[in-house]
């Protein structure tokens, strides 16, 4: 089966599954998504959920964030990984985005990718989430099921993108990177499927017998 048939296989499944997908971080605005998406690095998106339902009623616009400095930061995002390193990309990027942008999260990669702390994932979600720009986010877990699922073989994640880019319509790129996110913790766990299991793994590859393991980011 080629990798064509796989992704129209795949697309069918999860539209079947989720035809209507959530978004698994919670924010008030296009700032607050961006904070949000930054402190999801290394954790998990209920424990940013648990942490912000308790900053962004009070503080959800950049200049709060300058106001209130790199310690005070720190305090509020205290149960998050490496909160230090995080407070202060926080800090670092309110201060650009009042300074140079008057308050308002820029709407182009180039200008996201500068700011302190975003890469290229965390633009990405940005421009799909919170301007409705068409993009495909890719981190570790959607490079390790798209590997699985044999879409790629890419090295990295940056090849993952543009396989995924060249096999799914510009249109779905949006629903489809939030339809794998939610099947691989419900489906197609790291520690659980080994691609052997779930309906996507056994539809694309009905004859692995052996766990696939994925080659890392």
């Amino acid at each position: 089966m080629n990798k064509t048939n796989k992704s129209r296989i795949i697309q069918k499944i999860l539209n079947n599954i989720y035809p209507k997908v959530p978004i698994p971080l919670n924010y008030k605005n296009t700032f607050t998504l961006l904070v949000s998406v930054l402190l999801s690095a290394q954790c998990t998106d209920l424990n940013v959920n648990n942490v912000t339902k308790n900053i962004y009623p009070k503080y959800n616009q950049p200049k709060h964030f300058v106001k209130l400095g790199r310690k005070k930061i720190e305090r509020l995002i205290k149960k998050i990984g490496i909160f230090r390193v995080k407070a202060k990309s926080i800090y670092y990027l309110s201060k650009t985005l009042v300074d140079k942008y008057k308050g308002k999260v820029p709407n182009t990669y180039e200008e996201l990718e500068q700011l302190p702390g975003v890469g290229h994932k965390t633009a990405s979600v940005v421009m799909s989430q919170g301007f409705g720009y068409p993009a495909f986010p890719v981190d570790t877990h959607i490079h390790r099921l798209a590997q699985r699922w044999g879409l790629t073989n890419g090295k990295n994640v940056i090849q993952t993108e543009k396989d995924l880019k060249t096999l799914f319509p510009k249109k779905n790129w949006n629903k489809l990177h939030l339809q794998i996110i939610w099947y691989g913790r419900e489906y197609c766990k790291a520690r659980d499927c080994f691609g052997l299991t779930c309906k996507i793994c056994k539809s694309c590859y009905p004859n692995r017998k052996k766990k696939f393991i994925a080659k890392k980011a």
